[in-house]
């Protein structure tokens, strides 16, 4: 029997990680999330920031991480150094400020492109959910597990997902180019 909800449930986990991702890029305002993408190398493993501080956005241009262990300050600022943020740490013992620098012309158009590209990846993502549905619905089709009416209800279910998707996906590429492009 055709399960479409696991599709469903795919398409939701695309846009999850979607969201996530867009969450993570910098606008001119500081957003703790922002620096969930930075991985800091501490106890021999890879580790997100919030799992060594405390995170915290006490104004709309900075960021505060309150470094719960005087060892990890150091590997932090590197790790932040270090990635593409363009955010310049200031260490004062174990407490981080980082000031989120407005965005010029030039880096706001450069992520317009990046939003709308990351858009398109995930829309990719949510048609190949639906050609992996649609192959599935032909498999059963053919071996006769389902009648063609029941082939054609589900794939115009799972169209409707898609649509539904990918319409989400686009309102979200142009409410996160508005807040790039608003200064």
């Amino acid at each position: 029997m055709f399960d479409d909800n696991s599709y469903k449930l795919k398409m939701l986990k695309t846009i999850e990680v979607f969201n996530k991702e867009l969450n993570s890029l910098r606008t001119g305002r500081a957003n703790a999330s922002m620096l969930d993408l930075v991985k800091v190398d501490v106890y021999g493993q890879k580790m997100p920031i919030n799992q060594l501080g405390t995170i915290t956005t006490p104004e709309p241009r900075t960021i505060n991480i309150q470094v719960w262990d005087l060892n990890n300050v150091t590997l932090i600022d590197s790790a932040i150094k270090k990635s593409e943020l363009g955010l310049n740490p200031q260490v004062d013992g174990q407490l981080m400020r980082l000031p989120v620098p407005d965005l010029s012309e030039e880096r706001r158009i450069e992520m317009k492109k990046v939003v709308k590209s990351m858009g398109e990846k995930c829309k990719v993502s949510i048609r190949n959910i639906r050609r992996e549905a649609n192959d599935e619905l032909k498999k059963l089709l053919k071996s006769k597990e389902i009648s063609e009416d029941d082939e054609k209800k589900n794939e115009k279910l799972i169209q409707d997902y898609t649509d539904n998707n990918v319409k989400v996906i686009d309102e979200k590429v142009a409410l996160k180019e508005k807040e790039i492009m608003t200064i």
